[in-house]
């Protein structure tokens, strides 16, 4: 389904209305639901914004929950709702991809699917090294998985490298550590009622 992903399906429209309703989703969780802390953002918002024309850029981060992306794109300045100013994201093919309506709007949210285990030479890969290769932004979780230990990054997995390495272009590689998204997840699975004590006790 990798039509669907294109800017070109129907005129970008669909892609235009889900990037807008994601993008509405992680500022209300992130910049209304919760108090968000950001620290050196302005490096972040110039290279999304006003990176040299063609240069590939790429942000990885560690991975504490299913939320990261899109709520850590949601703090205040961050153009969520911009479909072209959107990055490309590397996701799970178990998880977003396991149905066709799944995989159709997971599409259309600039996703890639990467099937775990598949290798640094899997078919979608290439579909990465090809947005990057147009000078696009792609993000990675190069832990490979959720961990949710408040320790040092796990060692990372080699399909980041290999994307640097493929790009005809060497991107720019942004480096983001995040925290208080797993509290999140354990709030999620708690009683109504001691759910929202939980949220408003543990903010970003």
């Amino acid at each position: 389904m990798e039509w669907a992903g294109r800017g070109t399906h129907l005129r970008g429209i669909p892609r235009t209305m889900v990037i807008g309703a994601v993008g509405t989703f992680a500022k209300l969780v992130a910049s209304f639901l919760n108090s968000t802390s950001v620290r050196n953002a302005d490096a972040l918002l110039s290279l999304v914004r006003s990176r040299p024309p063609a240069t590939p850029l790429i942000t990885v981060s560690n991975h504490m929950s299913t939320l990261d992306d899109p709520v850590m794109w949601g703090f205040k300045g961050f153009p969520t709702m911009d479909p072209n100013l959107a990055r490309w994201v590397l996701a799970a093919e178990d998880i977003c991809f396991k149905n066709p309506l799944y995989s159709y709007i997971f599409r259309l949210g600039k996703c890639i699917p990467i099937t775990r285990g598949g290798g640094i030479y899997q078919q979608h890969m290439n579909e990465a090294v090809a947005q990057l290769s147009n000078g696009g932004w792609l993000h990675t979780f190069p832990e490979g998985k959720v961990s949710q230990e408040d320790t040092p990054i796990r060692r990372l997995k080699w399909g980041t490298a290999s994307l640097i390495i493929r790009a005809p272009v060497t991107p720019i590689v942004l480096p983001i550590v995040h925290h208080g998204f797993e509290q999140k997840t354990t709030c999620s699975t708690m009683q109504q009622e001691d759910q929202y004590n939980c949220w408003r006790a543990n903010r970003f």
